[in-house]
């Protein structure tokens, strides 16, 4: 029996250190330490060793437990989750874009590019293929990788929601350093960034509800999500944000991952009207419904914004839930129509103009099973 004991601890210590090893890896990030970490100590959003959403929010629906979501996605996958053939897109020559076009590309998921009043502006960009710290992991489906970080031209905004790593990729936020002027997110998450050779100039971290002076008419205003954060065991140690853009010409909602709840209407009655509200649309579950939104709360939630137009994203290139790969935009779709919001849905990398009047993009992915 001692034997036994010896071995099983001998064995547990390896695979510890296994682990420890593992998670030494750059693509981890940091958590915050030093003055970054005095900082986040002083948010009012810390409390009890991590930051908190503004209403309670359990991991999970009431009712499920972690081992029925793990059952449903080992053994009842939904035979759909990924599209059977490459996704349409467009290649658009971003580095000779004219300087005077307002428009927006989008790359699916949550990256996205956008060119305003004379600024350029990139969006929690992924653009190495996978979705996770294990490459071989979180594929991005076939179509929807036809641009890298040497396709883009200089930067001067980077926006950076939170640090999961469907939205925080560390060799596309790497091979960019060279050409971003200023990266915008929450406190904490700049640990990540510093660590992976960002200077203290490029980098901008607000609390909710902080602004942030740019230049030449633009500002920023850093505003609550309900989600959670984290790239290792522990979470919730840096801040998930949304944010509100006005530049001289356009007011742009950019939202971040979130469950549905006040604070839209809240972020409504302070800035509102939006010419765009940006929302995510997928990769929701009954089972997390406190930390994504449905496809038909994504238009309530843009309604209570006060958008005149709504871009969905956060569908359309990763497998992060357990639903039909096209099923988000097929139901938030729906749900614009009966509201009568008008909804935008390029094709990844087509050019979206950021006018009052949308083109028509049509139904692109009707007909891919």
């Amino acid at each position: 029996m001692k034997r036994i004991i010896k071995v099983l601890t001998l064995l547990l210590l390896g695979i510890s250190i296994t682990i420890f090893i593992f998670m030494q890896q750059a693509t981890f990030g940091k958590n915050p330490s030093g003055s970054r970490l005095v900082l986040v100590k002083q948010s009012a959003n810390y409390k009890e060793g991590k930051f908190q959403n503004l209403s309670f929010t359990p991991d999970l629906a009431e009712g499920v437990s972690y081992w029925a979501v793990l059952k449903e996605f080992l053994f009842t996958k939904h035979p759909r989750l990924s599209p059977t053939l490459p996704l349409p897109s467009v290649k658009t020559d971003l580095k000779n874009l004219p300087t005077d076009e307002n428009l927006l590309i989008w790359f699916g998921h949550s990256s996205y590019f956008m060119q305003i009043d004379g600024k350029r502006i990139l969006v929690d960009p992924v653009f190495s293929g996978n979705a996770s710290p294990l490459s071989f992991t979180t594929k991005s489906f076939a179509g929807t990788d036809n641009y890298k970080p040497d396709d883009f031209p200089p930067i001067d905004y980077l926006f950076i929601s939170h640090d999961h790593y469907d939205h925080l990729d560390y060799a596309t936020i790497v091979a960019l350093q060279p050409k971003v002027k200023q990266v915008i997110t929450g406190i904490g998450t700049g640990e990540h960034l510093a660590h992976w050779g960002y200077t203290p100039q490029q980098i901008i971290e607000k609390d909710w509800n902080e602004k942030v002076e740019l230049t030449e008419g633009f500002e920023v205003h850093i505003v609550p999500a309900r989600h959670f954060s984290g790239r290792g065991i522990i979470r919730n140690q840096t801040l998930w944000v949304s944010f509100v853009l006005k530049t001289p010409t356009k007011k742009i909602f950019i939202g971040g991952d979130s469950g549905y709840d006040t604070h839209f209407a809240a972020i409504g009655k302070q800035f509102a009207p939006f010419d765009l509200a940006i929302l995510e649309c997928g990769q929701y579950d009954k089972s997390w419904k406190y930390i994504h939104l449905m496809p038909e709360e994504v238009v309530k939630a843009a309604q209570e914004l006060g958008a005149k137009q709504l871009l969905p994203v956060h569908w359309g290139k990763f497998v992060l839930g357990n639903h039909p790969w096209d099923e988000p935009i097929k139901r938030v779709t729906a749900a614009a129509q009966t509201a009568q919001l008008p909804i935008c849905t390029p094709k990844i990398g087509e050019k979206m103009p950021l006018t009052d009047s949308l083109p028509a993009f049509g139904k692109w992915w009707e007909g891919i099973k």
